[in-house]
């Protein structure tokens, strides 16, 4: 039997997985990541440390394997960003990651002198510091890169490519490009005048290719032998997107990671761009249409369950969430808000700081633990009913991710969005969808309807909550959002 192997480049952890040809994960070996926070809202991580955690993993898994390897898949964290210098192969500043929130009056000034819309029609996103093409601006401006032909700019997929080949080949993949601020996802090119707004240089980006093809070979320098195919490369969203078999139009998942992502699969027509939310390339497949996708980022979903352990100590691990938020009956009016980053979709508001409100003497740690259960659905319904009001009907729901993993989170969810909520087999769709893209490439699988065959569902919830009772609860969360909003 021959193996693919996935590379999931995360927001807290990197890991490794062997995928076999049923679809099956052989293997998984996984590091955790430094957050460096150096000022308020800034959250950096070391690229050295995400490449050495690549090697190490790759290893692991590697030097148990004795049967060939295909192909490799890669998928990461999208908007976080890189500069390192070709020649030395050295970082040259901290990542700046996807959270981070350094660029807040850089955004605040392009919408002064009125460049949304351009963005907006250019890319299909917002103008908010979440996306990549500030972070590289301030890189150059304030956090003293220098521009000269050594330069090379990219997102965590680029940087990863670049040390597997050893430096061979400065790529990125369509879907990770549509999450710059610089990208046309019309023309499918970089827009040279986004770049030029925010002085990014061209010259300095990756080549643009499509999800699956071969991007490169392994080089002599990494943790395995060279010449293996890395033929696939998604971002995490896009390729939970793909993993959990969301190939027809209409289709969507929530993926409960370090964020929330609700993503709808739209076909291969790019639509005009919806109120409050993003339109995204969801993938290329070799030489076919890229399709697209209409997103809800939320910023805050697994990360406010490790402030509850780390933060609060209320639970000790994150596995005990669950448990004692069915300690209560419900939440005792408690809700939590949790803009630690701002607030992403609908609202795409920076300054929106957390909170917790509703307290009384009362409270206790079961009442606080269902109620961040309960935000991570709200924040959901939110936007969902944003894609709803906008015509796009979202009929059932798919999910993965850590939080998944929580009955009780599914239950809330279904009663919330009033549709079936289906948890996958596996929690490894973002995975498994960059392991579907390497192997589409390399022939393991002739089309997505042999992928749609591999796909298995675990369990699904059904709503069953009475109707105004749940409405009375989301009324009740949207007086708190507002509550929490433009407070920095």
């Amino acid at each position: 039997m021959s193996y693919l192997i996935a590379i999931d480049a995360g927001t807290t952890s990197v890991r490794s997985l062997v995928i076999d040809e049923s679809s099956s994960i052989v293997d998984i070996s996984q590091r955790e990541l430094t957050q460096y926070f150096p000022r308020s809202g800034w959250v950096e991580h070391d690229a050295q440390e995400i490449w050495a955690a690549v090697s190490e993993t790759l290893h692991d898994v590697y030097s148990k394997i004795t049967e060939p390897i295909i192909g490799i898949g890669i998928t990461n964290q999208r908007e976080t960003v890189v500069a390192w210098n070709a020649s030395t192969g050295q970082p040259l500043h901290k990542a700046i990651v996807w959270q981070d929130s350094r660029t807040i009056d850089h955004c605040e000034n392009l919408i002064e002198n009125n460049h949304l819309d351009l963005i907006r029609k250019t890319t299909g996103l917002v103008l908010d510091p979440y996306f990549s093409g500030t972070k590289y601006s301030w890189l150059l401006n304030e956090g003293g890169v220098m521009y000269n032909s050594d330069l090379r700019l990219g997102t965590v997929d680029s940087w990863i490519l670049w040390k597997l080949t050893s430096g061979r080949v400065h790529a990125t993949d369509i879907s990770n490009a549509s999450r710059t601020m610089l990208f046309d996802i019309g023309r499918e090119e970089w827009s040279e005048e986004l770049c030029d707004l925010l002085s990014v240089p061209i010259s300095a980006l990756p080549e643009v290719m499509s999800s699956a093809g071969r991007f490169g070979e392994t080089g002599p320098e990494g943790p395995m032998k060279s010449g293996i195919p890395i033929s696939g490369i998604a971002g995490d969203q896009q390729a939970a997107l793909f993993g959990q078999a969301c190939f027809t139009p209409g289709q969507a998942k929530n993926t409960y990671g370090t964020g929330g992502f609700v993503l709808a699969n739209l076909g291969n027509t790019l639509p005009d761009p919806v109120e409050g939310l993003l339109t995204t390339v969801a993938w290329k497949l070799l030489d076919q249409p890229c399709i697209y996708a209409l997103e809800g980022s939320i910023f805050s979903s697994g990360s406010t369950v490790q402030w509850l352990r780390d933060g609060l100590k209320i639970i000790d691990q994150a596995s005990d969430l669950e448990e004692i938020a069915l300690s209560v009956p419900d939440s005792g009016g408690v809700y939590t808000v949790p803009a630690f980053n701002g607030l992403g979709s609908p609202w795409w508001d920076p300054r929106a700081s957390g909170m917790i409100i509703g307290l009384t003497r009362g409270t206790g740690r079961g009442e606080i633990a269902r109620s961040v259960v309960e935000a991570m659905s709200f924040q959901t319904r939110d936007v969902v009913d944003a894609m709803r009001s906008q015509g796009h009907p979202v009929n059932d729901l798919r999910i993965d991710g850590g939080a998944s993993a929580m009955n009780l989170l599914m239950d809330i969810q279904s009663d919330q969005l009033k549709i079936p909520v289906t948890r996958s087999a596996t929690t490894e769709s973002t995975a498994l969808g960059a392991a579907w893209l390497a192997g589409l490439a390399e022939e393991v699988w002739s089309s997505t309807d042999d992928l749609a065959q591999l796909w298995e569902a675990e369990r699904t919830a059904f709503p069953s909550t009475e109707e105004s009772l749940v409405d009375s609860d989301y009324e009740k969360w949207m007086k708190a959002v507002e509550r929490s909003r433009n407070w920095n």
